[in-house]
């Protein structure tokens, strides 16, 4: 068994607390994670090598939307949506299909053109893949995308339903349904499905209200692996 664990909102501006995270997954015995790599922002030539170096040593760079803000709030589904999750966060929300594909296309390219390989996952801001079939995501250049419920596979159209924890608790309000949550997928994960955990850390968790629960959840759960290399995920 193992664990997913991946990083979100990877941008010039969260660096630091990046190298904080990875820094306490390793001490928890965690050296293969996925790193969400918003790539539409103002990266520095600094930023970039970081990237990259991060990448040699065998984390998975995601791509993850493209500027992480959604232009406008559209409709009812996403008024909800971001007054309960995301905010101002979920941008595939606020698009139509053409749209969706558009940006998914834009950050798939953006590694290459700098120098980083090309990411065989793709993770949409705050996981709401928005109006996008799932026979549209056949013409997508990833192997997998992650969503809410788990990862689906584009090749075959198959969703793998996997357990997610958060720890994104900057409101008490948020802390206790977010723990409340992490029990209810912790116990879906152990009891029902043995399926492997996904614990997505966002850059400020270990500074927020569920910073003890998280330290605690990564010094339990088994050592983790990149998405890309998840037996369900992989090529072949």
């Amino acid at each position: 068994m193992h664990s997913l664990i991946s990083i979100h909102d990877v941008m010039p501006e969260t660096l630091p607390q990046v190298r904080e995270l990875l820094a306490l997954l390793r001490a928890h015995g965690h050296e293969h994670v996925t790193l969400l790599v918003v790539p539409g922002l103002a990266w520095s030539e600094a930023g970039l090598q970081e990237l990259q170096a991060w990448q040699d040593a065998g984390m998975e760079l995601a791509a993850h939307g493209w500027t992480h803000r959604a232009a406008r709030v559209c409709g009812v589904r996403h008024r909800v949506h971001a007054a309960l999750i995301s905010r101002q966060a979920a941008e595939h929300l606020a698009l139509d299909t053409r749209g969706i594909g558009e940006l998914m296309q834009a950050s798939a390219d953006w590694f290459p053109r700098h120098g980083l390989q090309a990411p065989s996952t793709y993770v949409p801001p705050a996981w709401a893949l928005g109006r996008m079939p799932r026979a549209g995501l056949m013409d997508m250049p990833f192997r997998h995308i992650e969503v809410m419920r788990g990862l689906l596979d584009t090749r075959s159209g198959r969703l793998q339903p996997l357990p997610l924890l958060g720890y994104q608790a900057d409101t008490r309000l948020r802390a206790s349904f977010l723990a409340l949550w992490n029990r209810l997928q912790a116990l879906r994960g152990r009891y029902r499905t043995h399926r492997p955990l996904r614990i997505g850390i966002h850059p400020d968790d270990a500074q927020l209200y569920l910073s003890a629960s998280l330290k605690r959840c990564l010094a339990r759960v088994p050592p983790s692996i990149r998405y890309m290399d998840h037996p369900r995920t992989r090529p072949g």
